[in-house]
């Protein structure tokens, strides 16, 4: 069996040629090259016939022409690919894709053995969902990328904003009588810092509404002995638990439903996120609802005016939390 010739990709040149116009022309016709006074007609012909030849611009080419990669890269932690965290880059893709760019994620690991992707990939804009370390930013300008979001050498102004799902998770419980409340965090070493955050958070909400001072306790989601320290809790005088995300909490009310429990009659239990397990389980998670499609857009609004030089976009309603109260706690669902 032969092996059948590579076929020879289609030039503009080739558009050119079949439409007996100047290479010039048809290159200010596909590469839609701004200060030319082209006719509508001659450019719906070119474009025509580019179509009927299968013409596809050559990206390294453009981007060599144009200075632009139309490539925006994200910065991940090693956090694990949870159901929020993949809303939000999948909501940022689609809309940096409507601008004509694509997004791709890179996660740097500690043992540093692989090449920065940004030397590799030469992205218009680098973003990052935690702050880049100095030798980071440094490698990233050295690669020639000079924007970076959020900018590290831009003064900040306190726009005011900090997670209030904690704090409505800890106002919903105390509203239904609750005054010794736990905190069940995630032991995934890799969320250690996003626990802290929303436990010091639920913390000072405790605080605020004179409740008794918050204990905390970290499990595994996929972790049988849960089961076992519900009896620790109760004995402690835990009539509620406000769970880090929807993943813990459910884990937390399927052990206390195998202990024999009632939730929420026993034990009310809270999550975060409203991830589509929240309304999976039984009885229904009450939770915290966060925009994460919203923020997703908000992430891509960002990079845009980074790489078109414009405003940055004020933080809007993507960034209020709002509280589902379900059967968990004593709501409906």
């Amino acid at each position: 069996m032969g092996v059948q010739p590579k076929q020879r990709r289609t030039t503009a040149a080739d558009v050119a040629k079949s439409v007996g116009l100047s290479r010039a022309t048809v290159g200010f016709v596909l590469n839609d090259t701004p200060g030319q006074t082209i006719p509508e007609g001659t450019r719906q012909r070119v474009l025509a016939e580019a179509a009927r030849l299968g013409y596809r611009p050559h990206s390294a080419a453009r981007a060599l022409a144009s200075g632009r990669s139309q490539l925006v890269m994200v910065v991940l932690p090693d956090w694990p690919m949870d159901f929020s965290l993949r809303r939000n880059i999948e909501e940022a893709s689609l809309a940096l894709d409507e601008a004509g760019y694509a997004l791709i994620t890179y996660t740097p690991h500690p043992t540093g053995a692989a090449r920065p992707l940004w030397e590799v990939l030469q992205p218009d804009v680098v973003m990052s969902l935690q702050p880049l370390s100095d030798e980071q930013i440094a490698g990233i300008r050295a690669a020639g990328i000079s924007r970076i979001v959020p900018d590290p050498e831009a003064v900040v102004a306190d726009q005011g904003w900090v997670e209030e799902g904690p704090r409505l998770q800890i106002a919903h419980l105390a509203a239904h009588g609750h005054r010794r409340i736990l905190f069940a965090g995630a032991r995934d070493p890799r969320l250690a810092d996003l626990v802290e955050s929303r436990f010091r958070r639920a913390s000072e909400a405790a605080v605020a509404l004179s409740l008794e001072p918050l204990t905390r306790a970290d499990v595994d989601h996929a972790d049988s002995d849960v089961t076992d320290v519900l009896s620790s809790w109760r004995a402690d005088g835990v009539t509620a638990v406000a769970a880090y995300n929807d993943d813990i909490a459910a884990t937390v009310v399927g052990a206390a439903l195998r202990a024999g429990m009632a939730v929420p009659q026993d034990l009310a239990v809270i999550g975060h996120d409203d991830t589509p397990t929240a309304s999976m389980v039984h009885p229904q998670l009450s939770t915290i609802r966060v925009d994460t499609a919203g923020l997703g857009r908000h992430m891509a609004a960002l990079a845009l005016s980074a790489i078109n030089e414009t405003a940055p976009p004020a933080a809007g309603p993507e960034f209020t939390a709002t509280l589902i109260a379900r059967a968990s706690t004593g709501g409906q669902g």
